[in-house]
């Protein structure tokens, strides 16, 4: 007896055929001939080709947000831990540009298709950004009167690092040292002040 069908089998199906002709060309019947079922089978689940979409690119960003929580729960400081998740983010965007176009452009187009997965995606990673900044302020090595408005701050300022609309830039150079020299700023803004340390600071 051939196995029950999962919506999670689909999403996987649709995730290939994505992959393999790309979102202009990719259609519900594709993903049906490769599951071996009629495209009303798949319909049964995702009642519409819109619907099926946004529910694959969910997937592909609630892997992505899985593993960026991880990193924000690593040890070591605040500051740390802060420059290394935003090296990561900034990492994966570069590479996935410059040595997978084909598929970052899906990603963007299906992203682009919805009107609820940017804020959704948005939210999830800003989100992480606050559980950095909340654990620096516990420990006082940040300052921030309200957590949730500074991680929406370090998200836009470093915009230039993992907004598709500045891909362009990714492969110039001197990127890695804007990038650092953009991260050594927004931490220097979030150390805790101690207030100055010798009369001659005063």
């Amino acid at each position: 007896m051939a196995e029950a069908l999962t919506g999670e089998a689909i999403l996987v199906a649709t995730e290939e055929v994505l992959r393999r002709y790309g979102p202009a060309k990719a259609t519900v019947v594709d993903v049906a001939k490769a599951l071996g079922v009629s495209h009303g089978s798949v319909y049964r689940h995702f009642p519409t080709k819109a619907a099926l979409r946004e529910a694959v690119t969910r997937r592909w960003l609630d892997h992505t947000h899985r593993e960026f929580a991880a990193m924000s729960a690593h040890g070591g400081s605040a500051s740390d831990r802060l420059r290394a998740w935003l090296q990561e983010l900034f990492d994966r965007k570069r590479r996935a540009h410059l040595e997978e176009p084909e598929l970052f452009e899906t990603f963007q187009v299906l992203v682009k298709e919805s009107d609820s997965i940017p804020e959704y995606h948005v939210g999830h990673m800003v989100e992480l950004l606050a559980r950095i900044i909340r654990a620096g302020v516990e420990t006082q090595e940040f300052m921030a009167d309200d957590v949730a408005v500074t991680a929406q701050a370090v998200w836009d300022a470093t915009d230039r690092f993992h907004h598709p609309s500045h891909a362009p830039e990714w492969g110039d150079p001197h990127i890695q040292a804007a990038f650092d020299a953009v991260v050594s700023l927004v931490i220097a803004g979030l150390r805790y002040n101690r207030g100055p340390s010798s009369a001659g600071d005063a």
